[in-house]
């Protein structure tokens, strides 16, 4: 699926990783989808396991982190992620899935050289999973879309850190290795690095969600006085919410490239059934419904590729990214659901059962619009912009 966008501005090196994971996508990962350790609460560790060993075998382990350590262009990261994307699985087995790939982005750009040493070496490996711990209960009224309402508090003892709270939907936490904590100290946000297991973190249950294509699924976790060395906090405290604006926007846009693979493969098997089933007398892509159902999924797959190539190549200009980021996120996740949904009514019946991955696709893009950010959530903060540059420009 190499494209005319893909070329421009990648280097011959990237495309090639591209090349690779795609093959290796389309000709091991796929064969796992049907799987039965793929559970409601995501792909077993061991299954994780099988599908990365082979990963490390045809050379496409965490394939955006070369050699040397150094990370591709968001732009060539984004021709690796979309391939990754063509199977549910395909993220999980070659390691570009979150939260890991955007922890080990974070850590890439802020961690401590100690902590970089600790940490990275086994996150880039794929021996270890890692968990973001952000996201509070609403019935605590904690922080979920507005960070500021944070409850779970940091407080300094000798050496250490202690923290307490609650935290929620947090991905993959049951079976993680490590983890990167958000809390409130008297100065504002810290995050912390932590191993895992502790028995000062507890799993109180894994919660029944819609989508589960990523192994631990999605947790409620307790935390009762976590004892955290002093240097395993990222920075200073009161500089977490700086260090999660590095991650946050680049994170954003990797569930883009993601989950536009996914789509593509999708609409590769709607198409495909279209073209093959007979009704009334002809295919059902000679029918105008569905033959135009498929017209305007190439027209927003297209338009979200595009979305996505923008957005990266502004991180790669070294801007932060924010409206970008949530104007692609906003984009390309919207028009992801209309492609999702348009494949399974292609195929009917056919498109609601397990036979084909369209319907997990169809779910995991609806979890995927409240990912990162509700589509409403990213418009408030567009529509804040656009009055605060209002008033800059109309200002005295």
């Amino acid at each position: 699926m190499n494209t005319q966008l893909e070329r421009r501005g990648i280097s011959q090196r990237a495309l090639d990783i591209a090349d690779k994971v795609e093959a290796f996508v389309r000709d091991k990962a796929v064969a796992f989808e049907g799987d039965p350790r793929c559970g409601s609460h995501g792909p077993s560790d061991a299954l994780a396991d099988e599908m990365k060993a082979l990963a490390r075998t045809a050379g496409v382990m965490t394939p955006h982190i070369l050699e040397d350590g150094s990370h591709l262009t968001q732009r060539e990261t984004a021709a690796v992620l979309i391939r990754s994307g063509l199977s549910p699985l395909g993220p999980l087995a070659c390691h570009t899935c979150s939260p890991d790939e955007g922890n080990i982005f974070l850590l890439g750009k802020v961690a401590s050289p100690e902590l970089k040493e600790r940490f990275l070496p086994r996150m880039i490996d794929g021996s270890i999973r890692s968990a973001f711990f952000m996201t509070e209960p609403a019935s605590d009224g904690g922080a979920g879309s507005d960070p500021s309402m944070m409850l779970t508090t940091c407080k300094l003892d000798g050496n250490h850190w202690v923290i307490n709270g609650r935290k929620t939907y947090i991905t993959g936490a049951d079976g993680a290795g490590m983890g990167i904590i958000m809390a409130k100290s008297d100065d504002g946000a810290c995050m912390f690095l932590v191993d895992l297991p502790d028995p000062a973190i507890r799993i109180e249950r894994v919660l029944d969600t819609i989508d589960n294509s990523m192994p631990g699924g999605h947790a409620v976790i307790s935390i009762d006085n976590l004892r955290v060395p002093a240097d395993q906090m990222l920075g200073a405290s009161g500089e977490g919410f700086k260090y999660a604006q590095v991650r946050l926007a680049p994170a954003r846009l990797s569930h883009c490239m993601r989950w536009l693979g996914a789509c593509v493969r999708a609409n590769e098997i709607a198409s495909a059934y279209a073209n093959r089933r007979m009704a009334f007398g002809k295919p059902l892509v000679d029918h105008e419904g569905v033959g135009f159902m498929l017209a305007e999924n190439l027209i927003d797959l297209k338009q979200a590729e595009l979305m996505t190539y923008w957005c990266a190549d502004v991180l790669d200009s070294g801007a932060q990214g924010g409206p970008e980021s949530s104007m692609a996120k906003v984009a390309v996740s919207e028009a992801l659901m209309r492609v999702a949904d348009r494949c399974v009514q292609c195929m009917g019946g056919q498109g609601v059962t397990a036979d084909t991955i369209v319907e997990q696709v169809f779910r995991e893009i609806r979890a995927f619009r409240i990912y990162d950010g509700p589509t409403e959530v990213h418009k408030w903060s567009l529509a804040k912009k656009i009055k605060r540059d209002w008033k800059a420009e109309n200002a005295g």
